[in-house]
């Protein structure tokens, strides 16, 4: 018969008062360990006689542990099987056995020595199989939360606008956008050039969200309201105590934001020329360092750039790099002013209509031929963002399913003859004509209601009185 460690009752007779004592120590440990199991756990030896019983076991069994000590398990556990994965050496894991009534769930876990099964562990896993059901419940509820908040958080990351959301039917449009999938087909930076209001972000929002990357974060940056001194920790992060006033945990920036999405520098324009080398740098090599920070960070993003302004005239005023304009101009695109492409303006309008009406709960909503001309013949400064503004104020004024022109902001109404000579006269009474003007014209579309002309001009009821006053105004035919 052999003892501890397999060692044969004459060895352990020969070891010193040292060894033994050692030996003795590791022996109350294992009997700890054993003992402060949670759950039953039992070891049977080879032919499925019982070695050890904790006292977990003992006290759901109503059983002294001790007594149990060299008797078979088919005698003191129901249904036993410890004895049959003596004989395999196939452990079970999870298995159901029904013990004084109970389904359990228990782990049979042969121990061997070299290709031999010397001895057998049971552990109950649980009291009742019916704590694994609740345990699943559990996990399939936090399953469901997993999958909704990811739901969530693609949607928050994602794109409001995409390649259906650019409305118009001009050549230049219907080439813009065939460029826009070409473009969302590669990794190339993409520059979008335009006046202030014509769409540029809308064009990149719609060519990340026609890329691979659309389930990943949309950055957007803009360049122009970033403070000067900002603009690197913005962009990079960074670390604790960088400078003052840092984050106690520091912050990281856009571009490690933006990792496996796209980073979008509106207004990249108005980059500080100290900034441009350093962004240069990450577009080549995709690494960067946190402000304060030693560790390089690495970032898979894809830029796309938007200006308004002319970056060849920055570039020869030595405002604007001309390795960071050929880095970034790989991919260009112009979007042109919506004067140049008039047959545009309805398309544009009809869908924006349809979108801020939706938004609104007031579907259906439709131009009156008369306002849809008016529409047309405007030459829109603003581009798209003035078209959709005054939509807006319209929507905002209507009772009924028509935007009709006496919905339409008055300036729409009167087209200054361009080719008459101005005449000079002192700003105060030119301020006041104006006003004078505009009162009355509000005045004639709301039929004297002096409600709806002051929401035609845009102001409050109470200072239309006053200005009503001012210019002596009493009714208007």
């Amino acid at each position: 018969m052999t003892s501890l460690y397999g060692r044969s009752k004459r060895e352990m007779v020969s070891l010193n008062r040292e060894e033994y004592d050692h030996l003795q120590e590791q022996l109350k440990m294992y009997t700890l360990i054993f003992e402060s199991i949670h759950y039953g756990s039992l070891v049977t030896d080879a032919d499925g006689y019982i070695t050890h019983f904790n006292q977990a076991y003992g006290r759901f069994l109503g059983v002294d542990p001790a007594e149990q000590i060299g008797k078979h398990c088919t005698e003191v556990v129901e249904n036993s099987r410890m004895h049959i994965v003596a004989k395999t050496g196939i452990p079970e894991f999870s298995d159901s056995h029904r013990i004084k009534g109970q389904n359990m769930v228990v782990h049979r876990i042969p121990i061997k020595k070299g290709d031999e099964v010397i001895a057998v562990f049971g552990l109950v896993l649980f009291r009742d199989v019916r704590d694994v059901g609740r345990l699943a419940k559990r996990l399939s509820l936090l399953e469901s939360k997993i999958e909704l908040y990811e739901s969530e958080l693609l949607t928050l990351r994602s794109t409001r606008y995409t390649i259906d959301s650019i409305a118009g039917v001009s050549d230049h449009i219907v080439s813009m956008k065939l460029e826009a999938l070409r473009a969302a087909a590669s990794d190339l930076p993409v520059m979008i050039s335009g006046e202030s209001g014509t769409g540029k972000e809308i064009f990149a929002q719609s060519i990340h969200h026609a890329s691979q990357r659309k389930l990943h974060p949309f950055v957007r940056i803009n360049c122009s309201t970033i403070p000067k001194d900002l603009f690197e920790s913005e962009l990079f992060g960074y670390e604790k105590g960088a400078f003052s006033g840092a984050g106690p945990q520091g912050k990281p920036g856009k571009f490690e934001l933006a990792n496996n999405g796209t980073i979008f520098l509106d207004e990249i324009g108005e980059l500080p020329l100290e900034m441009q080398p350093k962004l240069l740098r990450v577009l080549e090599e995709k690494e960067f360092e946190r402000v304060g920070g030693t560790r390089l960070i690495r970032s898979n993003f894809r830029l796309i750039a938007a200006t308004n302004q002319n970056l060849e005239r920055l570039m020869e005023e030595r405002r604007f790099r001309k390795d960071l304009y050929y880095r970034l101009n790989v991919f260009p695109m112009n979007i042109p002013p919506l004067r140049d492409r008039p047959e545009d303006i309805l398309p544009i309008a009809r869908y924006l209509l349809s979108q801020l009406s939706g938004e609104a709960y007031r579907p259906g909503m439709t131009f009156t031929p008369a306002a849809e001309q008016m529409l047309k013949e405007y030459t829109w400064p603003g581009n798209v963002r003035e078209l959709s503004n005054v939509i807006e104020r319209a929507l905002s004024a209507v009772d009924g399913p028509y935007i009709r022109t006496q919905d339409l902001p008055f300036y729409l109404h009167t087209r200054e003859d361009s080719l008459k000579a101005p005449t000079v006269s002192p700003i105060r009474e030119i301020q006041d004509r104006a006003e004078k003007e505009a009162i009355l014209l509000a005045l004639r579309e709301a039929g004297n209601n002096k409600a709806r002309a002051s929401r035609i001009l845009g102001i409050h009821r109470t200072l239309l009185y006053k200005k009503i006053k001012k210019h002596r105004i009493e009714f208007v035919f």
